[in-house]
C-alpha cells in the first residue's frame, strides 16, 4: 500500500504537461501502468520479507537452543557447589560448566542415576581429567528426556553435586 501511494503521489509530477488534455491522457497511462507494477512488487517483497522472517526466527531458534544454560563449577562466595545446583533445559540445548573457583573440577554424570540407554561415560569429563583454571569450561548438550545427576569427583564428598532434568 505505501509503494502504491508513493507513486500515486509522484505521478503528477510526471504529468506536468501544458496541454490539459494530454496531462489527462499521460496521467491516466501512468496509473494503469504503474499500478499493477507497484502491486506486484509489493506482493514479492511482503512474500520475500515474510522469508526472511521465518528464517530469521528458525535460526533465533537454533541459536538459542544451542546455548541454554551456564553453569558455575564453585560459588563465588567459595563454596565448592554447582551454581545452580538444580536446573532444568530442553533436550538438545548445549550447558556450559564454567570454573568460577575453588578448583580443579570436573563433571561427571553419575551412570546410576541418568535415563536408561544413556552412556554416561560419553557426557562425562573423565575422573582424571580436571578444569584447572578460571574460566576453563567443560559443554555438553543432552537429548534424551529424564533427570541426570552429576558431580565433581575432587569435591563429590564436600556436597559438589548437582541434577539437570531434560524436558
Amino acid at each position: 500500500m505505501n509503494t502504491m501511494t508513493s507513486a500515486a503521489v509522484a505521478i503528477p509530477s510526471f504529468t506536468g504537461l501544458k496541454a490539459a488534455g494530454a496531462a489527462k491522457a499521460g496521467a491516466a497511462a501512468a496509473k494503469v501502468a504503474a499500478a499493477p507494477v507497484a502491486r506486484m512488487s509489493v506482493k514479492a517483497s511482503l512474500k520475500d520479507a515474510g522469508v526472511a522472517v521465518v528464517a530469521t526466527a528458525a535460526s533465533a531458534m537454533l541459536a538459542s537452543n544451542a546455548m541454554a544454560i551456564e553453569v558455575l563449577l564453585g560459588g563465588s562466595d567459595g563454596s565448592l557447589a554447582f551454581v545452580p545446583s538444580n536446573f532444568s533445559v530442553s533436550a538438545g540445548e548445549k550447558i556450559v560448566f564454567k570454573n568460577n573457583a575453588g578448583f580443579p573440577h570436573n563433571v561427571v554424570f553419575d551412570e546410576d542415576e541418568i535415563p536408561g540407554g544413556v552412556d554416561a561415560s560419553k557426557i562425562s569429563m573423565s575422573e582424571e581429567d580436571l578444569l584447572n583454571a578460571p574460566g576453563e569450561v567443560y559443554s555438553v548438550t543432552l537429548t534424551e528426556k529424564g533427570d541426570y545427576s552429576f558431580y565433581c569427583s575432587p569435591h563429590q564428598g564436600a556436597g559438589m553435586v548437582g541434577k539437570v532434568t531434560v524436558n
